[in-house]
Parts: C-alpha cells; sequence; structure tokens
C-alpha cells in the first residue's frame, strides 16, 4: 500500500516508517520538521533499504496536503500533533490550534482527494484519572489536562466523519506510555530543550547532560508513592500501526484499540531498570506532583490482541537497553 505518515519524522512516526517499509509498503512523509530534524528522514531512508519521499508541511496546510494526498494513497497514518501533558497546561491555545484544527485540515484533504482510511495516534490520557485498572476500551472517556482534551476531540471528529460518511474508515490507537529506540541505535527520542517525558529525561541524567531526575510526586496512592505507568517499546507500537493499517476495510467504520503491555510500571521501577540497563546511577528527588497527572494507569490491551493479532514483545529491560544504545550512540540527539 502506499502511506502517507504525517508526523513521520517524529519519535513513533519515524520508527512506524521504517517498519512500514520493511513489510514492503510504500512509505511518504509529511512533516513540519517543528519538533523533528531532517537527519531522522535521512535514517528512516538507511534502515527502511528503500526511497521515501518526503514532504516538508504544516498539518493545518490543507491545500499542502491536498497537492500530496492528490497523487494517490490506500490511507493515512496521523501523528501530527503536540505532546506534552505539562506544556499543554502552560500553552492549551497551541495544543488546540495545532491538535484540533489540524485533524480537520487533514480530514478535509482526506475527504477531497478521496483518501477514506486512517490510523489515528491517539492516547491513554483520554481515560483521565480512570476508575479502575487495568483500562478497557469501554472505560469512561474524560480528561484532566488540556492535551488529553485535544485528543478526544480528534477521536470525536473522526468518530462523527466515519458516521457521516460510511466511506470513512478508522482505528484510534490509545498508547499508553512510549518509550525505547530502533535496536540499530539510529532512531530514538530526541526532544527539544527539556524532556517533557520520563524515559529521555532518565536517559540524559544518565549520560551526564543533566544533574539528576525529577520525580513528579512521592505521595500518590502506588506500592512506591510514585506515580505508575504502562511502559511500551516504540517498536511494538510500530509494529501495531502496521497491523492496524493493513486490516482497514471499507466498512469498517471507526474502531479504538489500547496499545500496551498490561501491567504497570513505577517511576522508580523505572529507574531502577535503566541504572541496570546502563551501569550507571541515576540521581533523583521527588518534588511536587506536576499538574493534570494521575495516580497509575495501564492498559488491557486484550481486543488489540483480538483485532489486530498483536501483543506487545519487549519487556521493561529491553525497552531501557534500546533506550540506552540510542543515548550512547546520540549523545547530543540528531546533531
Amino acid at each position: 500500500m502506499k502511506i502517507l505518515v504525517c508526523g513521520g519524522a517524529g519519535y513513533i512516526g519515524s520508527h512506524t516508517c521504517v517498519a512500514l517499509a520493511q513489510r514492503g509498503h510504500e512509505v511518504v512523509i509529511y512533516d513540519s520538521l517543528v519538533n523533528s530534524s531532517p537527519i531522522v528522514v535521512e535514517r528512516i531512508r538507511e534502515l527502511a533499504g528503500q526511497p521515501v519521499a518526503f514532504h516538508q508541511g504544516d498539518i493545518r496546510d490543507t491545500a499542502h496536503l491536498q497537492s500530496v494526498l492528490a497523487d494517490g494513497f490506500h490511507a493515512v497514518i496521523h501523528f501530527a500533533a503536540l505532546k506534552a501533558v505539562g506544556e499543554s497546561c502552560e500553552q492549551p491555545l497551541a495544543y488546540f490550534e495545532n491538535n484540533i484544527s489540524g485533524t480537520i485540515s487533514l480530514l478535509k484533504a482526506m475527504a477531497t482527494t478521496g483518501v477514506h482510511h486512517l490510523v489515528f495516534s491517539s492516547s491513554a490520557t483520554v481515560y483521565g484519572s480512570p476508575d479502575a485498572v487495568p483500562i478497557t476500551e469501554d472505560a469512561s472517556l474524560r480528561v484532566t489536562n488540556p492535551y488529553g482534551r485535544t485528543k478526544l476531540v480528534m477521536e470525536d471528529l473522526i468518530r462523527d466523519l466515519c458516521v457521516a460518511d460510511p466511506r470513512f474508515n478508522a482505528m484510534l490507537l490509545r498508547y499508553f506510555n512510549p518509550v525505547g529506540a530502533h535496536p540499530s541505535g539510529r532512531l530514538g527520542e530526541d526532544p527539544a530543550g527539556i524532556p517533557n517525558n520520563l524515559m529521555p529525561y532518565i536517559s540524559q541524567v544518565a549520560i551526564g547532560r543533566r544533574a539528576k531526575l525529577s520525580v513528579f510526586g512521592g505521595n500518590y496512592p502506588t506500592p512506591d508513592g510514585t506515580g505508575v505507568r504502562d511502559y511500551i517499546h516504540v517498536m511494538d507500537l510500530a509494529e501495531a500501526h502496521v497491523h492496524a493499517v493493513e486490516r482497514l476495510r471499507p466498512g469498517q467504520g471507526c474502531q479504538a484499540l489500547n496499545l500496551g503491555t498490561g501491567r504497570g510500571v513505577s517511576v522508580l521501577e523505572l529507574v531502577r531498570a535503566f541504572e541496570w540497563a546502563s551501569g550507571r546511577t541515576v540521581p533523583y528527588a521527588i518534588v511536587d506532583r506536576r499538574p493534570g497527572d494521575v495516580a497509575e494507569c495501564w492498559a488491557d490491551p486484550s481486543r488489540a490482541a483480538e483485532v489486530l493479532g498483536w501483543r506487545a514483545q519487549y519487556d521493561v529491560r529491553r525497552m531501557c537497553e534500546d533506550a540506552w544504545r540510542w543515548q550512547t550512540a546520540n549523545p547530543d540527539g540528531y546533531c
């Protein structure tokens, strides 16, 4: 299939592009490079072992998207969104504009050009503070921060379009906490400035770029007082997207699926696993809770196994090993 990957030069998008190409699909990347680097595109081509077309553009540029999609595509995978919880609390308008307006722009361009298959990068943040864990897809949808609100609105837009136009088919992939890197060490998570996510922060402390890790909250009702999350290897996520796009069929409508391991890991458990993988000590300090965070959140991934024939393969130690390989091979990121 010929697939347009919006946000394909980003962290999860880049790994997915490689997985798609290795399955024999024709990959075209559309990315603004606001939170990425042109080096990523070259490394995707290197790992894919085949040409990968690239268009630099903003997802809110409907005319540009239409001109690209007019070349004929089977499906679109939509990763193009701002994604930091803390930042969204500080800059909600930027998140509304990019994530919600950008999704409307993409859906308009798809409708105009007759591309009706979509895989959407959603998030477990749509569940807010859950009533129970593990979380199933039937759990209540509610949000605790502007980032989660944009993801829920984006899901609603896609669902409404699938109802209004039966030609549209979509899978909403709600993933939990992506970590790790490509096993080659050539692709990984390279946040701009101070990392918003836990694993890259731990990595940068371990390699000496940062003095210590701030652990946001040590008094949650969890076994060690720190937040518990479902960490999933980015390569497992990439494979799930390949399975999803290959299973989209006319008349399928819109379906939401959790992508996770089904196991919760605390912040301090992850720190200890990373220390084992790296052989380095990771100094940390417990600080105040972060606005919008919840105590614990992990998935029931059984529906994804049933629908996609997919299960996460990698454990936390492998996630940390691959993240450390990426960090040591690229101590300053894509520079």
